[in-house]
Formats: structure tokens, sequence, C-alpha cells
């Protein structure tokens, strides 16, 4: 075996890593409306997904020639140089991706594919150029300019027509139906769901028939010739179909139509992705196989790859089989999806993406936009819509296990059908368009069309937005230079070069591995607070009540670092609790944003009885924000190498650190066990607290007046007194909130919830 077959084994083994770290990373295209509209179990969903990829594949065929000639001409490069683009692509690419999956942030591997051709394409021309002593402008016959630049426009004009067509469609189906679309889908639904199907079909049939592998050119030609009765035969036979179902069945239609655009948009991802994945192997397998041949292994040039290669239906399905299992096995996926279902939910919540100045500026800019289009439209027309957009009385229904989906059928249906239809005709046009870039913003599009982004949550939903899109022209800007260096090192390093780059992204990938693992610890952490399952007002106290127990353990623990790291002036200390300063901070918002839920699920009757409780919206925020300015100060205190404490103010601090600790401790164990707490023992501790504050006050004052205490110890002393006294007080308010007789009556009605409680290791 010579050292380029063993290229080609190398190029095939990237080739799976790359399927696996593509699909996890392209999965949200196509399960993101079923998943969030709750439209099956999980599993139906995935049954569905898989059988469209296992179609779509079969579809590829055509676009297999964009990694043969479509970014670069092959006629320019010898067998050598074409290995070493190929083997540099698929180790960036998998390394790229990867890292993309690791973070939840869904990124185009069309674009990945193409920029890494490109990159490793101009750095092997630019070398020959030099070693030919040519002028560097002849680069411009070495690359396939006019195609990769009508890709690269193709990729980033779809971000728009995605979003425009999205927003229009979903305006125009919300106006339709409305928010109450259960009765109007029984009067025109058929239609809808036969137009729906009809589109899926002619856009996955007829234009996605070109690149088959198994079609003959006389069955595409007869498809062709015969479109529109093809299209006007399907929105019949559809049509007539759902309207039957709707008289003699309970079945929802809408949710077939989604099952079927979901299983139409992952056999066009298959079909238009999947050379992203193994068309750059089978590339260096034709190259390959065309320089052994000529019988000019070395320096043969590679015109043949300029001409159409069927490619071979097992690879396909292999690559699919592949693919498939990913989709079922790979954490990474579920990390990418919820990226998306959570910028395009419908009901507020807890938001991923903190705010920036420019995402709050196109917010304005879009408000003060609506704004003057409310004064052209008559008012009578704007009430009429605004009418058709009245979601008081919607209440999605939440599934099995309790979930509410994140967005309705209606959505759910636009979604897919827009989608599927743009990406499977870049398929039919051999454009290899980026399927995560459409899919991504269709759904933008369809959720700021719906309102989902509201005043509440549009600057949130749009850093969001602006954080995947960024990444998006990282990736390009990323992957482009990445590959040229990997290229030029493979270039002149040869076959040591190859295996030290594979032996770094077989490092990194463990890494990424690492932080996904860790980053899921925390998501899940998060998740054990949420009530979105809970629709029972007791049960939803009882767990608020213990999630507290579960918060104020983790304050005691954050207080007593910041305590011991600045005691040591120990900066590795201080740094740790001010990730859990973070946590404690997210928790705090979670359990108000649930207690704000289990108000609203109190009866009208209750409320008056109830009030008390609300008191612990206040409560929690008063005590996060008094740990993190402890926290906060001691840690900026240290970093900046400041004077230690003197030994006279660490011992008082050791004193108030003990009372605040036992004090939470003791609190946090009656929630979490709701065994009833010894007052007297929490009271004296209270009074044992406020009469040391009042004591190392007055020793304090007196350090102050000798100049022994600085005014940064100073400053620094009282904080952690007054702070720790605060978060005393208002612990001592939780507890009498704990003891209203409505919460004792409602912790014996939820005890069976206790077992969700999430354990003191968190």
């Amino acid at each position: 075996m010579d050292i380029y077959q063993a290229a080609i084994i190398i190029l095939f083994t990237l080739a799976i890593s790359d399927l696996v770290v593509g699909v996890s990373n392209d999965a949200v295209n196509f399960l993101n409306s079923s998943v969030g509209s709750r439209v099956a179990p999980r599993h139906v969903i995935m049954i569905i997904a898989s059988l469209g990829i296992l179609a779509g594949v079969t579809f590829s065929s055509g676009m297999m020639e964009v990694a043969r000639k479509g970014i670069f001409h092959p006629k320019f490069f010898t067998m050598p140089e074409l290995m070493t683009i190929f083997l540099a692509v698929m180790l960036t690419d998998i390394v790229l991706l990867d890292l993309y999956n690791t973070f939840g942030l869904p990124t185009s591997t069309t674009v990945s594919i193409v920029f890494e051709l490109l990159g490793a394409a101009v750095a092997v021309s630019l070398i020959k150029i030099s070693q030919a002593g040519i002028p560097y402008s002849e680069i411009v016959e070495y690359i396939n300019t006019a195609k990769a630049l009508a890709i690269i426009s193709g990729i980033l004009l779809s971000v728009a027509v995605a979003f425009i067509v999205g927003a229009s469609v979903q305006f125009l189906a919300r106006v339709l139906f409305t928010f109450d679309f259960e009765r109007r889908i029984k009067r025109y639904g058929a239609l809808w769901g036969g137009l729906a199907l009809a589109t899926i079909v002619y856009f996955i049939l007829i234009k996605g028939s070109k690149g088959s592998s198994f079609l003959t050119p006389e069955t595409v030609k007869w498809i062709k010739g015969n479109t529109w009765q093809i299209l006007g035969a399907s929105f019949l036979l559809c049509s007539v179909l759902l309207h039957l179902l709707l008289l003699f069945s309970r079945i929802n239609i809408l949710k077939l139509i989604v099952l079927a655009g979901t299983f139409a948009l992952a056999m066009a991802f298959a079909a238009n992705d999947l050379v992203n994945f193994i068309g750059v192997p089978l590339a260096g397998l034709s190259a390959y196989t065309v320089a052994q041949g000529s019988g000019n292994l070395l320096e043969g040039t590679m015109e043949a790859l300029q001409k159409p290669v069927q490619s071979n239906t097992l690879f396909l399905l292999i690559a699919g089989t592949v693919m498939v299992v990913t989709l079922w096995v790979s954490r990474k996926a579920r990390t990418v999806t919820k990226t998306e279902v959570s910028l395009g939910r419908q009901e507020e919540g807890l938001e991923r993406f903190e705010t920036n100045a420019l995402s709050q500026t196109i917010v304005r800019m879009v408000g003060h936009l609506f704004n003057l289009v409310r004064r052209v439209v008559p008012k009578a027309s704007r009430e009429w819509v605004a009418g058709r957009f009245e979601r008081a009385q919607y209440r999605p229904t939440p599934d099995a296990d309790g979930t509410v989906p994140a967005f309705d059928l209606i959505r759910a249906s636009v979604n897919l059908m827009v989608a599927s239809a743009l990406i499977s005709w870049a398929t039919s046009m051999k454009l290899p368009l980026s399927t995560t870039y459409v899919t991504f913003m269709v759904a933008m599009g369809t959720s700021l069309s719906d309102q989902a982004w509201g005043r509440e949550s549009a600057v949130f939903r749009v850093t969001g937005v602006l954080t995947v899109i960024g990444g998006w022209f990282f990736t390009a800007m990323m992957a482009f230079t990445v590959s040229s260096i990997v290229a030029v090192g493979i270039f002149y390093g040869g076959a040591p070069a190859v295996l030290g780059i594979a032996c770094l992204a077989i490092l990194l990938i463990l890494l990424n591995r690492r932080t996904h693992k860790s980053r899921e610890i925390e998501e899940e952490a998060i998740e054990v607070f949420n009530l979105k399952k809970i629709q029972d007002s007791s049960a939803a106290i009882n767990l608020t009540f213990q999630h507290t127990g579960v918060f104020l353990l983790e304050v005691s623990r954050a207080l007593s670092a910041a305590f011991e790291g600045l005691f040591k002036e120990d900066r590795h200390t201080l740094k740790t609790a001010r990730k859990q300063q973070k946590q404690v901070q997210l928790w705090a918002n979670i359990l108000v944003a649930n207690t704000f839920k289990v108000l609203r699920l109190l009866q009208r009757e209750e409320v008056e009885n109830t009030q008390r409780y609300a008191e612990t919206i206040s409560t929690l925020q008063r005590i996060a924000e008094s740990q993190r300015d402890v926290i906060m100060r001691a840690y900026l205190h240290v970093s900046n190498n400041h004077a230690g404490l003197l030994e006279m103010q660490i011992q008082e601090l050791c004193g108030i650190r003990d009372c605040i600790t036992e004090l939470l401790d003791s609190t946090s164990d009656a929630f979490l066990s709701k065994r009833p707490l010894d007052e007297a023992f929490v009271e004296s501790k209270a009074k044992q607290l406020d009469e040391l504050i009042d004591e190392f006050d007055q020793n304090q004052i007196m350090r102050i007046q000798d100049n022994s205490s600085k005014t940064r110890l100073s400053i620094l002393f009282y904080s952690f007194m007054w702070n720790s006294q605060r978060i005393a007080r208002q612990t001592r308010i939780l507890l009498q909130i704990f003891k209203d007789p409505l919460a004792h009556r409602l912790d014996d009605n939820g005890a069976d919830l206790s077992g969700k409680v999430p354990p003191p290791s968190l």
C-alpha cells in the first residue's frame, strides 16, 4: 500500500468523523419544528427524520461535483496536491464543527466546507505559483472564482430570502388561521395541507430528481416535462385525503403536515449537505483512480475530474446510515436544537443570551419603524389584523409528560414547508445552499411574524440571532484561515505533518467533549428548577419552597468561599466563588419566574391569602444581590493586590461567617426536609449576628480613628458585615412565608413531588 492509498483511507476515516460532527450540528435543521411544536413523541420524530435522511442521500449525487470542481480547477493540480487540499479540508472541518457543537451554536457545514476548500486551494495554488516564478495574479486561473462567488453570494442571499419568505408566509398563515386555529382548520385546513404537501412533493421529487443516483435520465425528463400535472394532481389528491380525514377521523392533519415536512426537510438536508461530509473523500478517491489509470501517479494533472461522475449509491447509503445512527445517539445534536427552539419559542421565560448595545439599537429602530407603519395603515385595518393575532385565550396543550410546546403546529408547518422548498430548489440548481442558514432564518422570520419576540424578550432574542449570525462569519474566516495553514503544513511536512495535525485534532475534540459535558451538567442543574411541566398550584408551590432550600444552600457555600478566599488572599478560590455567584443569580431569576407562574396558577379566591408568598420575589433578589456584592468586592480586592485584612478583622469576620452560614444551612435543611424549623435556634443566631455586628462596628470605628485600617479595608470590612446582616434578615422573611398555613397545606398535598428536588451536591 503506497502513501496515497493510506491518504485515501485517512480521508474516509475522517469522513465518518465528519459525518458525526456534521449531523450533530445540522440535526437542528429538520428537528427544530417538530421538536419545538411537540408534534409527536421524540422517537416517532426521530424515525421519520431517519427515513428522510436515507431517502435524501440517494438524491445527492449531483452535489458531489462541488467538491471536485466547484471551487478550483482540478486540471491545474496533480493528485498529490489535491490530496494535500483534501486532507487539510477534512482535518479542519472536524475540529471547527465540533467546536460549534460544543457550545450549541448552529453553524453552516456548507459554508465551512466551501471556505475550507477555498482556503486550502488558495494556499496550494500560491505555493505552485511561487515555485513556478509566475505572477500571483495567475491565481484566478487555478480558482473557480465565478462558481465560488456564485456559491458564496447564494449562501449570503439565502439569509435575507429565508427570513423574508418565512415571515411573510407565517403572517399570511396566522391571519388565515389565528391562534385559535382548531375551528378554522376544519373549514379550509385541507386546502392548506394540500398546498403544503404539494409544495413538498414539487421541490423534493421534481426539483431534487436531477441529483438522484438511481433515476434514469428518461425518468427525470418525464418528471420535468409533466411538472404542472404532477403538482396539480398532488394538490388535489392531498387536499381530498386530508378533507376525508377531517370528516371521518379525529386525526390532527397539522401533525401529518409537520411530520411529512420533517421527512421532507431531512431528505432535503441529506441531498444538499451530504457533499459537505463525503464529497471531499469521494473526490480524493476519484483523483487517485484517475492518476493510477493514467500511469503518471505523481505528475499527471486531473482534467478528468472536470467531467460529471455518477456517485455510487452504496457509498451514499452507507453515509446515510452513519448519519442516522449519529442522529439517535448524539447528545450535542440536542444541545444545538435547544438553542434554536429557545430563540423561537412563543412564551417568555429564561433567556439564554444577554443583551448588548447593537441588539438594543436594532430593537429601538424596528420599534420606530412599526410606529411609522401604524401611522400609515388605517386604524380599522390595524385593529382587524391585531384581532387575528390575539392570543389572550391561547393556552397551548401540554403533551404526555406535561411539557408545553415552544410554538404551535401552524408555525411548525410553515417552517418546514418554506425551508424544505428553498433548500430543495437550491439542490436542483446544484448550489450548496446552507441548510442551517435557511432553516434558522425561516424559523426566526416566522417567530418574529408570530409576535413571539415581544417587548419583554425581543432584545434577548435579537442578541441570540446576532450571536449565531456572527458565528457564521467567524466560521467562514476560521475555515479559510485554518485550512490554508494546515494545507501549507501538509505540503511541506508530508506524512509526519498529517499525523501531528490529526493528533492535535483528536486532543481538541476530547477537550471539547469535556467542555460540553460540563455545560450539560450546568444546564441539567438549571432544568431541575423548571416548573413548565407543573400545571397544579399546590405542586408548584411545594417545589418552589424546596428549590429555595437548594438556593439558600448554594448561597451559603458561595459566601463561605468568599470569606475563605479573602482571608487567604486566594484569587483562585474567589474566582470559583465568582462562578458560584453567577449560578446563584441565575437560580434566583428562575425562582422569581417560578413564583410568577405559581401566582398565575392560583385561583383568584386564594390570592388574598397568599399575598405574602409574592414577597419571595424581592427577598430572593436581595439575597442574590447581597452575596454578589460580597463576592465581587472580595474578588476585585484580591485581584488588584490590595493589602490583606488585619488579623483582628479576620477573627471578627470569622464570627460573622459562622453565624450566617449556620443560619442559611439550617434554613435550607428546613426547606428541603420539610421539618419544622427550630425557631429558637434561628432567633438566637440572628440575635447573635446583630450583637456581633454592633460590637465589630465599634471596633472598626476605633481602627479607623487610629489609622490602622485604611479606607479600602474599611469599606471591604463593612460590606461583608452589612451584606451578611441583610442576607440574614431576608432569610428570616422567607421563613415567615414558609410558616404560612397555606404553605403547610400545600406542602402536604405535594409531598409526592419531593423526589424531584435536586440533591444538595448541585
